[in-house]
């Protein structure tokens, strides 16, 4: 599989990565023995950036990453996260970015995995209560121990990415990107191509929306998350769908998948981006990772930009905004 740069300090991946929280969470109950052989099966075909968090399962996701990076360490790029701390009484989610929680976490991820070093260590969420140059120069201490080898950050404003670049170089920015959600392409991606830093877009498929294959959230598990996403609920459900209509239209045309027209037009986007489409199923990598034969031209293109464009989507991505960073 094409190999591609994050950032400037040498981290290089394949094209398309994995994405394993739903192996341990939010999208219904999940197999581990198909998870595991959908691990081994990822890397049959080349992915070597494989992505989790403490958060995912609350410790699961890594423990279950730790079973295979025993025999394959060689084999992957391991990218995990630190700074939510979980959810308050009412729902919110806790985010903590201090140091020494950052320190903390990293070491607990570190035993969990069964490793000595994480590839890439983002953080997860911004905290407003915590300087980010503090939280960043806790992560550059990692670094220096030898604990961690490439910096992140995740869904991160373009003023925050800019003062932890300024503290420690940051290979890579994981966000929401898709067709369903252009904003980072008004000034996130401009400001990381500016400093150099590669961009890891999650949820490349709108949730699964642009897979095509949700016709009603009636048939989400009782424990899916997007049974309470907004753009899976009521008129904001209607409308999303007819938008997905046009991208099943051209998918046709192309002689491919909705969702392999999604991920080929995020690749398309440039050599600085690597999409990680979540799944725990063999049958769903095996097309994703079909997604890059699919050629794109400047036509097909402009086409997509015309039938999908920024802010076409219907309804907030998360029921609760605020932990979303939007520094200026």
């Amino acid at each position: 599989m094409e190999q591609r740069k994050l950032g400037n300090e040498g981290l290089a991946v394949s094209a398309l990565g994995l994405g394993c929280m739903g192996m341990s969470q939010a999208y219904g109950p999940a197999d581990e023995g198909e998870s595991l052989a959908t691990l081994h099966r990822a890397m049959e075909l080349g992915v070597t950036l494989f992505d989790t968090a403490n958060a995912y399962g609350v410790g699961h996701n890594e423990r279950l990453l730790g079973q295979v990076l025993t025999d394959h360490r060689d084999q992957m790029v391991l990218a995990t996260k630190f700074g939510i701390a979980g959810r308050s009484e009412g729902g919110r989610m806790v985010i903590d970015g201090r140091p020494e929680y950052a320190k903390t976490c990293c070491d607990e991820s570190l035993q969990r995995l069964g490793i000595d070093t994480i590839d890439l260590y983002y953080l997860h969420r911004v905290d407003p209560a915590v300087p980010i140059e503090e939280t960043v120069g806790a992560m550059a201490d990692l670094v220096a121990a030898g604990k961690v080898r490439y910096l992140g950050l995740s869904e991160a404003s373009p003023a925050t990415i800019r003062r932890a670049h300024g503290v420690h170089p940051i290979s890579a920015l994981q966000s929401e990107w898709s067709l369903f959600h252009r904003e980072p392409e008004e000034s996130v991606l401009p400001t990381l191509r500016q400093l150099g830093i590669g961009f890891v877009p999650f949820s490349p498929l709108g949730r699964g929306f642009l897979t095509g294959e949700i016709t009603t959230p009636d048939d989400f598990a009782p424990d899916d998350f997007r049974r309470h996403n907004p753009r899976f609920q009521g008129e904001n459900f209607t409308r999303n769908v007819q938008l997905v209509n046009r991208v099943i239209t051209m998918a046709a045309e192309k002689g491919c998948t909705p969702g392999q027209l999604a991920l080929a037009w995020l690749v398309a986007q440039g050599d600085d981006i690597v999409p990680i489409p979540g799944t725990k199923r063999r049958t769903y990598l095996e097309e994703n990772v079909a997604a890059l034969e699919v050629t794109l031209d400047p036509g097909d293109l402009a086409q997509i930009d015309e039938l999908l464009p920024v802010d076409a989507a219907s309804g907030p991505r998360y029921q609760d905004m605020s932990h979303i960073d939007r520094s200026t």
